[in-house]
């Protein structure tokens, strides 16, 4: 178990001073505080009690005495065995009045530090001790019923006191805990969110730059012009990864505008509807056989989102459908992750591209490609990349389907809503 772990277990006893940590806990200032005050009050109780020894003996006067300063002073362990010290303080006090101050702070340590199923049954006991009190110390003017009644008034008091503050600890810790849980969970799904975008920019660019490094390895006696041209793509797609890379990591070392390392942090520029078939392109270029359609989505409109969520989308000036930025970055991933996955399971087979919507029944991507033997090496993959799409299009409200369809095409079916 880590410090950090043992420290976390023992932050419930910390909070409620409970002495049964996990590891002693040095006394904070507040804790010094408040055993000061515990103390002053023991002192203060036990001096209130002095006149009323008057008349006594001396041997039992010196009895008395002494037994106050050691209570007083055992005031300090309380933190440690609470339960004996309300325990011992509450029989001796039966019988010497300077201890009634150590009592007192006892039975609020007990309330404060265990919980009530150990501190009420000391609380009866004390109730019970209460009797042989009154008989051997009835108040002169109160009398043995007006001494009982004040003497159970004050231990109720005292009691509940300490409950309460139990129990106000205790919701503090709760709230902690809920706070401490609520950013680890913020954490993860940021390290989720994370892990997806780096996912979809680089599995991209790295299989665009594997397929011409492949090019060029099983074809070493092209002709200059080609290894030249493939040679430019590697360096281009090595150089867009690197860039892509770089704003990934740049978003993660950015800090606010005002210093607060918790402030917002931008996005880095992010594809949109519009890139779509510049995508295409780009991967007709490296070799691969797309047939790319878009239907219903050609004079959309693009608009960025401040507010709204993806897959939000309204109308535009002259009433033209307008897709938001969310909707638009979610399809681009959708047929970017597509594309990938069959440039690197299915090499060389032709890919047929669907992209069609309309405002109120939604968008629907759907990629088909042939299963064919590769003649080339398979890209490593470790399928995350469907796991990672399926999130996000769950997350933007919609559904993802892919696996095997009727006559052997692998297909990926993403439906995404599209609110007018």
């Amino acid at each position: 178990m880590s410090d950090h772990d043992e420290y976390r277990w023992a932050l419930p006893a910390v909070l409620l001073g409970d002495g049964s940590a996990v590891r002693p806990v040095r006394r904070s200032t507040r804790d010094w505080i408040v055993d000061i005050t515990m103390f002053l009050a023991a002192c203060g109780i036990t001096l209130l009690t002095a006149p009323e020894l008057e008349g006594l003996p001396r041997p039992l006067m010196l009895v008395e005495q002494v037994a106050g300063v050691l209570s007083c002073v055992a005031v300090w362990l309380r933190r440690r065995w609470p339960v004996w010290f309300a325990m011992v303080t509450t029989v001796v006090s039966t019988f010497l009045l300077m201890v009634g101050g150590a009592a007192v702070v006892g039975m609020f340590t007990v309330a404060v530090h265990r919980p009530f199923k150990v501190a009420g049954p000391v609380a009866a006991f004390a109730m019970l001790t209460m009797g042989p009190y009154v008989m051997l110390h009835p108040d002169p003017d109160l009398g043995r019923a007006g001494t009982l009644t004040l003497s159970v008034a004050i231990l109720l008091t005292v009691f509940a006191w300490g409950v309460v503050i139990r129990a106000r600890r205790q919701l503090v810790w709760s709230l902690r805990q809920r706070a401490v849980i609520a950013a680890e969970e913020a954490k993860r799904l940021e390290r989720e969110r994370i892990a997806r975008e780096m996912h979809d920019v680089l599995a991209h660019r790295i299989s665009m730059l594997s397929l011409h490094a492949g090019a060029l390895e099983f074809r070493p006696g092209a002709p200059p012009e080609e290894i030249s041209r493939a040679a430019g793509a590697i360096r281009h797609s090595a150089h867009q990864a690197l860039q892509d890379l770089r704003e990934v990591i740049g978003v993660l070392r950015h800090p606010s505008s005002s210093g607060d390392e918790n402030g917002p942090v931008p996005a880095p520029p992010q594809p949109t509807l519009a890139d779509l078939r510049s995508l295409v392109e780009e991967c007709r270029q490296a070799g691969m056989k797309v047939s790319f359609t878009m239907d219903g989505l050609e004079g959309a409109g693009v608009r960025g989102e401040p507010g709204g969520g993806p897959g939000d989308g309204a109308a535009g000036p002259a009433g033209e459908a307008v897709v938001s930025d969310g909707l638009g970055r979610t399809v681009y991933r959708v047929v970017q992750e597509a594309l990938t996955n069959a440039r690197k399971h299915a090499g060389g087979a032709p890919v047929s591209v669907t992209v069609a919507g309309r405002p109120g029944d939604g968008v629907t991507v759907e990629a088909r490609n042939a299963v064919w033997a590769r003649q080339s090496p398979r890209i490593p993959g470790a399928g995350a990349g469907l796991i990672g799409l399926t999130e996000r299009v769950e997350l933007a409200g919609g559904r993802l389907e892919f696996g095997p369809a009727a006559g052997g095409d692998f297909r990926l079916r993403a439906w995404l809503p599209w609110t007018p």
